[in-house]
């Protein structure tokens, strides 16, 4: 088996491992780690496919937002932090281990790059080609309606978001501009008439 094909498989391998554990845990905090190590292996597969791009864009994209959302769904859920907190070390051995399969597939990568161990028969690029570029040409050209279609997708869920925090009954108080701008000055000021007392 080549070096290539064995990488290929043990980075599937672990992709396939982290994406079924991502929706069948219970803990929120150990999905959201599988979550990341998933993130991770399908960038390792995409610099396989000589696509570096993207790669790096969903590692810093996907993998640096996924936590920022998972804050978000845990403050829209109310989860008691305190509660997080204090097990903050049972976590510990899971963060190891995906931090450790991390580090496992980065040194494949860079000792089967340092080697030359990657190398295939497929015909490599040229060396003024930009892999950014075909992306954006494509990206605008061929798939501009699936692009759209995602971006509206996106912007339906921003909305849902936005009116899940919303509903209810409001318990800060708030200013409304409206109001504020309509006022009068009798309604604002009241001079209030007192007999005046003498003290003795």
């Amino acid at each position: 088996m080549e070096f290539k094909t064995f990488v290929f498989y043990f980075v599937s391998a672990i992709l396939v491992y982290a994406s079924l554990r991502v929706v069948t845990l219970r803990n929120p905090v150990h999905a959201a780690l599988h979550l990341v190590l998933a993130f991770f292996s399908a960038s390792g597969i995409w610099v396989l496919l000589q696509a570096e791009f993207l790669a790096i864009a969903l590692v810093l994209v996907y993998v640096g937002a996924v936590m920022v959302l998972f804050l978000f769904v845990v403050m829209m859920l109310d989860i008691n932090l305190d509660r997080l907190r204090e097990g903050f070390w049972t976590y510990l051995p899971l963060g190891s281990i995906v931090a450790l399969l991390m580090v496992a597939e980065m040194g494949l990568f860079i000792y089967g790059s340092f080697y030359g161990l990657l190398e295939s028969a497929v015909p490599q690029a040229d060396r003024g080609y930009s892999n950014v570029q075909a992306v954006g040409r494509l990206l605008f050209t061929e798939y501009v309606y699936p692009f759209e279609l995602a971006s509206i997708i996106l912007l339906v869920g921003i909305v849902a978001a936005t009116a899940l925090t919303l509903r209810g009954k409001r318990r800060s108080k708030s200013v409304s501009p409206g109001e504020q701008v309509f006022i009068k000055a009798a309604d604002r000021v009241r001079v209030l008439h007192m007999p005046a007392e003498r003290p003795d």
